[in-house]
């Protein structure tokens, strides 16, 4: 199979229901920013992996925890997008990995609740910023919230309730996240 098939020359793509759309259709704008945050991800992950100038192990505060979580993030994300890209909702019954349901949820709390017990109280803003990874990491998190208001402009009916409530929650998860990569890297949390 090759990878271009000049069906998008003339600026329109295929959703799974074989409807042709424009490229700057709202549904293909969400899940457009769905797959730039997981490409956001990927980009801290590699950072995580990077080799340090001296030591040839990653010299990353993103330890096997949060790149496991991350990854699995991922995973969620390409099935979140093919939702997003179902408006017949009629990929759930054939692939289950691209259901993004209350369990999927549920994983994320469960992070953020483990992640918080490590954090000093937040008692003021903070800038985002920090190590490589945990800028990047805020970087994320601003993708995942303009790809939640793209979902939440689409309507209610256009996509599962549980699409929003993922992101809302993934977003305050890289969040965390990124407080507890510069926490663990000894990077202090610049107020505003």
């Amino acid at each position: 199979m090759k990878i271009y098939t000049k069906g998008g020359d003339r600026g329109e793509t295929s959703l799974f229901d074989q409807t042709r759309v424009s490229k700057a259709d709202p549904r293909v704008d969400a899940y457009g920013d769905v797959d730039e945050l997981n490409a956001c991800l990927g980009t801290v992950l590699a950072f995580a992996r990077r080799p340090g100038p001296v030591d040839p192990a990653p010299s990353s505060p993103v330890d096997p925890g949060i790149a496991n979580a991350l990854e699995s993030i991922q995973r969620d994300l390409f099935g979140l997008g093919a939702m997003l890209a179902d408006p017949a909702s009629r990929i759930a019954s054939r692939v289950t990995k691209a259901v993004i349901g209350e369990v999927h949820i549920q994983r994320l709390e469960q992070t953020i609740d483990h992640l918080e017990t490590e954090l000093p109280k937040l008692k003021r803003f903070i800038l985002p910023g920090g190590s490589e990874a945990g800028a990047m990491l805020h970087l994320a998190r601003t993708i995942c919230r303009r790809a939640e208001r793209r979902v939440v402009a689409l309507g209610e009916r256009a996509a599962d309730p549980n699409v929003v409530i993922y992101l809302n929650r993934l977003s305050d998860l890289l969040f965390v996240m990124a407080r507890a990569v510069n926490h663990r890297a000894g990077v202090p949390e610049v107020e505003w």
